[in-house]
C-alpha cells in the first residue's frame, strides 16, 4: 500500500541574537558564530515575508552590504550566491566565508567603521505541525496542491531540504516513493527561489498532471 503524503506547516518566532556587525570583518566574525538557522533566516527572509515578490530581493548579507555601506563589490558577490545549489546550511555558510576572506585579503583599502550602520543578525525557530490534508494519490495530492497555505508550501519546498537535512522537497520525494520519477525530476529541476510561490504552485501542479502516472 503506498503512503500517503501529509501535508505540514509551521509558524516561526523570530529571535535577536545579541551578534552585530559594522565592517565587513566583524561581519566575517558574525558568519562564523551564529547558528545555522540565522544563515537561514537572513537567505530567506524575504521568501517568508514577501511571497508575492518575483524576483526575490537578495538575501539580507547582500542588502546591508549593497545598501547600507555601500561596498558594491562585496555585495554583488553575496547577491550572486546561487541559494537553490546548496543542499546543506552549513556548505552555504562555508561560501559567505570564503567570499568574505578573498575580499579582506585581497582589499587595498581601508574599509571603515560603520558603527550607525549595523548589521543585527537574527534567526527564526520554527514550529511544525500537522495539518489535516493528506493525500493517498495524485488526483488527492493536486486538489490539496491548489487549496493549502502558502507556508504549508514554503515548509515542503525549503524547509524541509534545507533545515531538515533532507536531499530533495518532500514532493519529489514522495514522488519518487510512488515511483513518479519524471514527475519529481520536473519538480527537483524548478528553482524556487526566482518565482513566487504562488507560481511555484501552479507549476508544480501543472508537471504533476503532465507526467503523473494517474492510477
Amino acid at each position: 500500500m503506498e503512503k500517503p503524503f501529509y501535508f505540514f506547516s509551521y509558524s516561526g518566532l523570530i529571535r535577536v541574537l545579541g551578534v552585530t556587525a559594522c565592517t565587513p570583518a566583524e561581519l566575517l566574525d558574525g558568519i562564523k558564530k551564529v547558528p545555522a538557522s540565522s544563515i537561514y533566516y537572513h537567505t530567506h527572509k524575504f521568501l517568508q515575508q514577501h511571497h508575492y515578490l518575483s524576483p526575490e530581493p537578495p538575501n539580507d548579507f547582500a542588502y546591508w552590504l549593497n545598501n547600507i555601506i555601500k561596498i558594491k563589490e562585496l555585495g554583488e558577490a553575496f547577491a550572486s550566491v546561487n541559494i537553490v545549489n546548496f543542499r546543506d546550511l552549513e556548505e552555504l555558510r562555508s561560501e559567505f566565508i570564503r567570499i568574505l576572506q578573498k575580499f579582506l585579503h585581497d582589499s587595498k583599502y581601508t574599509i571603515a567603521n560603520h558603527d550607525n550602520a549595523r548589521f543585527y543578525f537574527m534567526s527564526c525557530v520554527s514550529f511544525i505541525f500537522q495539518t489535516p490534508y493528506a493525500a493517498h494519490d495524485l488526483r488527492e495530492f493536486t486538489e490539496i496542491l491548489e487549496k493549502i497555505s502558502i507556508n504549508s508550501l514554503y515548509f515542503h519546498v525549503f524547509e524541509a531540504r534545507l533545515r531538515h537535512g533532507k536531499n530533495d522537497n518532500d514532493f519529489s520525494l514522495w514522488l519518487k516513493d510512488r515511483g513518479d520519477n519524471r514527475a519529481a525530476e520536473k519538480i527537483s529541476a524548478l528553482d524556487p527561489y526566482t518565482i513566487t510561490l504562488d507560481h511555484l504552485r501552479k507549476r508544480i501542479v501543472e508537471i504533476v498532471h503532465k507526467y503523473g502516472s494517474y492510477k
